[in-house]
């Protein structure tokens, strides 16, 4: 017979969330967006430049959910919406090189200021690691550049 009330079994490891939940995108995206039009008389509000680029994150993943285009990396899904919003900002001032550097920000996000120290703590007992839409590359770039202690990376690449 099947026991209806179990042992409740410890916890070994703990996943978490990264964009948002471990990291601040809106704060570094828009600094990232500063620095890259610093040099092109180009004037934007850069936090709503953030906002509609990770607006377009959620429709994005929804074509690939649904079918409609084919598994990706995020980091090719952020670079089509990153043209989209340089259209839709009247921003054509960008190169090649600049786009492609404006599009890797999301791969140098700072965290939350308590995040590092309180994963330390947590990974003194439990095995932490990232569960990101993000692709592997993308998470461990973000973890070696904000100083992220995960012992696994668990990426979009894992569920596909």
């Amino acid at each position: 017979m099947t026991d209806l009330n179990p042992e409740p079994v410890a916890p070994r490891a703990l996943l978490f969330d990264v964009f948002g939940t471990v990291v601040d995108w809106r704060s570094s995206i828009a600094r990232e967006v500063q620095a890259a039009l610093a040099g092109h008389s180009v004037s934007v509000d850069s936090e709503a430049f953030a906002d509609r680029w990770r607006a377009l994150y959620q429709p994005a993943m929804a074509r690939v959910r649904s079918g409609e285009i084919d598994f990706v990396p995020l980091d090719e899904l952020h670079r089509e919406n990153l043209d989209q919003v340089l259209l839709e900002f009247s921003i054509d001032h960008l190169s090649e090189s600049e786009k492609v550097q404006l599009n890797l920000a999301w791969h140098r996000l700072d965290t939350w200021p308590d995040v590092v120290a309180g994963l330390e703590r947590l990974k003194s007992r439990y095995i932490i690691g990232s569960l990101s839409n993000g692709n592997i590359a993308l998470i461990v770039n973000m973890a070696k550049y904000s100083g992220l202690p995960w012992d696994v990376v668990l990426g979009a690449e894992v569920a596909r």
